[in-house]
């Protein structure tokens, strides 16, 4: 048993610490955009890049997420030993994607309905951004085929290699488009937001490409590329009817962000920089406890598709077992360097006490946040996403956004001055994250135990 115990705790953190390195690198894309057009571009650029991600993000988060389907479904046929199954599986991974991308197109071409809600619907430097990030979705929505596939079979360390190239092609490439002159290209001009949209299209293609290669390279023994099925209705509706209900969660949990932004903006300046100060950090720390669910659904999903429902169980609560672990972990690093990490971001006077009380809410629900998404992700293991796509729509909309406003705004009787604020949407969306967290606990609980 003890011997089980560690194999099984070693699967997990191989393939966790491996999906981790490349999130890290993925999220190096934003950044880089960010860091080098705020040191070659005016202001203009800055808030066109702000807008044009806040699009882009959104969407592809949730049509990406949609593609998450594909994890579970492929590595239960990868423990089945079933590569005939993984292959025709992706195949239908593929042609998902592919339908995917048509809708999310059509939308970045004609952005107009969205960007009228903020004022900029006649835009030009948002609209041509949108519309060459329309460019890279096929390529970003296919690539997510791919790391379903390596994940599913444990070869992580495949894509997140990728990933680290692509960072460094991404960063490459914005200088080029972004500060010619450094390079000695002193007869050409920056080209701001549109560059980084450029740069992110033409690594997308190339880590396309990439991917493709590995096909024909370490991951030919799959024989994923020999024959080709065609789409069938049967594969494309066992996909969706797991994979929507994962985009909607998403898509609840993206928009209650968007949705505390959008109301602490009423605050002031002051106010809504100091939450843009915990929002950046809460994505940052976010990525551990993610990397982790990843591992834990596919390990759990594995062992079921082997048909040992035992072996799944312990693995996903040895999953749940480092998810409290890893959250009081972050949690007591931020509560104890909460001014060392505000530092960090800005020396504004002003900024840095709010941030400071912000960040003791982001500390108190690590250990909520890391168990939520690793129930979450375990439960698609056994293909349970209807109910806790549910869930988050009630905890961050109702508790978190509602509540939040609550507080905030005091619009109620003895909330304390302490959760007035923007403390009050953090303390709505820690109380949303923590019944979250307690609702999937039971619910994986339940489902466990029926095998």
């Amino acid at each position: 048993m003890t011997r089980r115990r560690e194999g099984t705790v070693a699967a997990l953190l191989r393939v966790a610490g491996a999906v981790f390195v490349g999130q890290i690198a993925v999220i190096g894309f934003g950044v880089a955009d960010t860091a080098m057009l705020g040191r070659s571009a005016d202001t203009a650029s800055l808030a066109t890049l702000a807008l044009g991600q806040a699009i882009y993000i959104t969407l592809y988060v949730t049509l990406a997420e949609v593609m998450q389907a594909l994890l579970p479904t492929l590595a239960r046929a990868h423990g089945e030993g079933r590569p005939d199954r993984v292959a025709g599986m992706f195949g239908q991974g593929v042609w998902l994607a592919a339908a995917l991308s048509l809708p999310g197109i059509a939308l970045l071409l004609w952005p107009q309905p969205l960007l009228a809600l903020g004022g900029h619907a006649h835009d030009a430097r948002v609209l041509a951004y949108l519309r060459v990030q329309a460019l890279a979705l096929p390529a970003a929505l296919l690539f997510r085929a791919h790391v379903a596939l390596a994940q599913s079979i444990g070869r992580a360390l495949l894509v997140t290699a990728l990933q680290g190239a692509a960072l460094l092609v991404k960063l490459a490439l914005n200088v080029l488009l972004l500060l010619p002159q450094d390079v000695g290209l002193h007869h050409f001009h920056g080209l701001g937001a549109l560059g980084c949209a450029l740069a992110s299209c033409a690594t997308q293609w190339l880590l396309l490409g990439a991917a493709v290669l590995q096909h024909r390279g370490p991951l030919r023994f799959l024989g994923v590329l020999r024959t080709w099925p065609r789409p069938n209705l049967a594969g494309q509706w066992a996909l969706l009817r797991l994979g929507l209900p994962i985009g909607a969660a998403v898509l609840f949990e993206v928009s209650s962000f968007t949705g505390m932004a959008l109301f602490i903006a009423r605050l002031g300046q002051t106010a809504l920089a100091a939450h843009q100060i915990a929002a950046s950090l809460a994505a940052l720390l976010y990525m551990a406890p993610l990397s982790l669910a990843i591992a834990g659904s596919t390990v759990v999903a594995q062992r079921l598709g082997a048909g040992d429902p035992q072996a799944a169980r312990h693995a996903a609560w040895r999953t749940l077992a480092l998810a409290v672990v890893l959250g009081a972990a972050l949690g007591l690093l931020v509560a104890s360097g909460r001014t060392t990490i505000v530092s960090w971001y800005t020396d504004q006077a002003a900024v840095q006490p709010i941030a400071c009380h912000l960040l003791l809410f982001i500390a108190g629900y690590q250990v909520f946040d890391a168990l939520q998404v690793c129930c979450a992700f375990v439960l698609r293991a056994w293909h349970v996403a209807l109910v806790p796509s549910v869930l988050y729509a009630i905890a961050l909309w109702g508790i978190g956004l509602g509540g939040g406003y609550l507080m905030a705004f005091d619009r109620v009787r003895n909330v304390p001055a302490a959760l007035h604020g923007p403390a009050g949407f953090w303390m709505g969306n820690a109380a949303g994250l923590a019944l979250t967290a307690c609702c999937l606990l039971l619910l994986l609980r339940a489902v466990a135990r029926r095998g």
